[in-house]
């Protein structure tokens, strides 16, 4: 197609990587567009109905939702990241919205602002990833040898923890030799590395100082 793709994101967002990642994998040229999700210029507002990022504008057309944008990435453009069998590829998309389930649990990780709301996340996100442990094959990917959009998806999910893992040990993916697996794969892809700038982490933690998180807490008291 020939229409100029801009996607409308934000430094942090994990569900602008997931397109970001999509993107670069399928070698799609594509401008992308930072704003400041406390200071929403008024442009913005007018093309996103729920006021979220990501947007991908398609000429004088926008696609929001980060779900929407993907599978609209699928069908338009070359190198296709959902597998070609039916069935398989509902169970991807089943387990992108199990993505967004984890994304969850991390937003409660990295905005809780006592040690026992601390820990019930915790305990919530160390459940999923056993539940996810269970359903990784042996390969590099989450279906083996083939990166995939599932891939896409959780790569922003494993980035939270480079940061928290130098915070502290908090056991999340402890015991998970499949996921360790998985996970530095992801870290290592050049489509992953990309999604984000050098200045992510300090952002990561500067935003939950702006929380008065228990992580950031942490984080303090680890730097004093």
């Amino acid at each position: 197609m020939s229409e100029k793709l801009k996607l409308i994101s934000h430094k942090l967002c994990p569900y602008v990587q997931r397109a970001v990642i999509s993107l670069t994998e399928k070698g799609v040229p594509f401008e992308r567009i930072d704003i400041d999700l406390d200071n929403k210029p008024d442009w913005f507002l007018k093309i996103s109905p729920l006021g979220k990022v990501p947007v991908l504008q398609v000429g004088d057309k926008v696609v929001f939702e980060s779900a929407v944008i993907l599978e609209y990435l699928e069908e338009t453009q070359p190198k296709p990241l959902h597998p070609k069998d039916p069935l398989t590829r509902a169970e991807h998309r089943a387990w992108i919205e199990f993505g967004s389930a984890v994304l969850a649990d991390i937003w409660g990780l990295e905005t809780a602002i006592d040690e026992a709301t601390f820990n019930v996340k915790v305990k919530q996100a160390a459940d999923k990833f056993a539940r996810l442990e269970s359903r990784l094959v042996a390969g590099p990917w989450f279906d083996g040898d083939q990166f995939s959009l599932v891939d896409a998806v959780f790569a922003p999910v494993f980035r939270y923890f480079d940061t928290f893992d130098e915070i502290g040990d908090f056991g999340i993916l402890a015991d998970k030799p499949k996921i360790a697996r998985w996970r530095k794969s992801l870290r290592e892809r050049p489509s992953v590395v990309a999604a984000v700038s050098a200045e992510y982490p300090a952002l990561l933690r500067t935003f939950m100082q702006k929380h008065k998180s228990y992580l950031s807490q942490l984080d303090q008291r680890a730097a004093a």
